[in-house]
């Protein structure tokens, strides 16, 4: 009998050599309201987050093309930030370097084109950090996010052959400084960075996401061939693909305050066409290996995705969106906040 039983092991072990089966893994699932004890949710609305250089409040959007707000960590009070003037409604909003809002929408909204004021109708705007006035125009029109340095006021946007003068199918990332001499917020000393004919990403969308710290000497941004995360450098102007994954959709959103790595929305782990229905977040090294670690598990729900997050300036915590897995790209309903600390404790790293 013994023999019997040892046999059936043998030959199982063999089958499995032969077959490369692999160990059945459980695997995390998040939803929305089922989360690890180093997440916790913030706010039960909301979408695009944006830390506070002090790390004590966070700038959300309500809903695309909705009023913005600012929710207090701490405490989640919530704070009307464009309540005070009427408005076509925002899709991004930032905090400049010297506490003022940049942001991006169009000067009115049509929701039956929403699609068309979303990706051509955006123009960026600059709201004094006093919420007294409405905001001033910057005379530009600007493609899905802004990149906003924290540490001087300088901006990058990308736009794209809806917008201006440029040719069907062109996307440039511009670059400008703000400058506030003449008693108003203005552009200054604009100069194109990169457009989409340059052979490593050309015909590709591109969008601007980060000047990467602490020296801001490139630029990080998205790149639609394969949807990858490239970088280019402000001074050779040499470009960079950091995701070395052209079967994926790994697109930057925040990066971490000391440059090594960026936060991005991927589907690395669901197989290609997967997106958007099933993405999450990953953290991506910045060293040219491609190493990425996934962070969240929303998407193993079937019905909920961890999308837009951004990293705190002293690197401790990641604000993010949940959105719901059919729903368009940037929505989200509610922003959650992830200790990092935490959750390395937790996995034991």
């Amino acid at each position: 009998m013994r023999r019997l039983i040892f046999t059936s092991i043998l030959l199982a072990l063999i089958g499995f050599v032969r077959t490369g089966a692999q160990p059945t893994q459980t695997r995390e699932v998040w939803t929305k309201d089922k989360i690890p004890s180093y997440v916790r949710q913030l706010t039960w609305f909301g979408e695009r987050a944006d830390w506070s250089h002090d790390g004590r409040k966070i700038l959300f959007v309500g809903r695309t093309f909705g009023d913005v707000y600012e929710v207090d960590v701490e405490t989640g009070i919530i704070t009307p930030v464009t309540h005070h003037y009427y408005h076509g409604g925002y899709t991004r909003a930032l905090y400049l370097s010297n506490g003022d809002i940049l942001l991006s929408g169009p000067e009115q909204f049509n929701p039956a084109e929403h699609f068309r004021w979303r990706r051509w109708r955006c123009e960026l705007w600059v709201l004094d950090k006093s919420l007294t006035k409405p905001p001033v125009k910057l005379g530009t029109y600007c493609f899905e996010g802004p990149c906003v340095s924290r540490t001087r006021l300088r901006i990058a946007w990308t736009q794209n052959y809806g917008q201006e003068a440029h040719p069907t199918g062109r996307f440039v990332i511009w670059m400008a400084d703000i400058d506030y001499g003449s008693g108003k917020p203005l552009l200054t000393n604009q100069q194109m960075v990169i457009d989409n004919t340059h052979p490593a990403i050309e015909g590709a969308v591109l969008e601007c996401q980060n000047f990467r710290p602490p020296l801001e000497d490139e630029i990080i941004f998205q790149s639609t061939r394969g949807v990858e995360t490239f970088g280019v450098h402000l001074e050779t102007g040499e470009v960079t693909n950091y995701s070395l994954a052209p079967d994926t959709h790994e697109e930057p959103e925040g990066i971490y305050p000391d440059g090594q790595y960026t936060l991005v929305e991927s589907d690395r782990e669901a197989g290609t066409g997967s997106w958007p229905q099933n993405i999450d977040f990953y953290r991506l090294a910045l060293d040219g290996s491609g190493e990425a670690r996934r962070l969240s598990y929303f998407a193993e729900s079937g019905r909920w995705r961890g999308t837009n997050p951004v990293v705190s300036d002293d690197g401790k915590f990641i604000a993010f969106q949940v959105s719901p897995s059919g729903a368009e790209a940037g929505v989200g309903v509610g922003i959650y906040i992830y200790d990092i600390e935490q959750s390395e404790a937790a996995m034991g790293r």
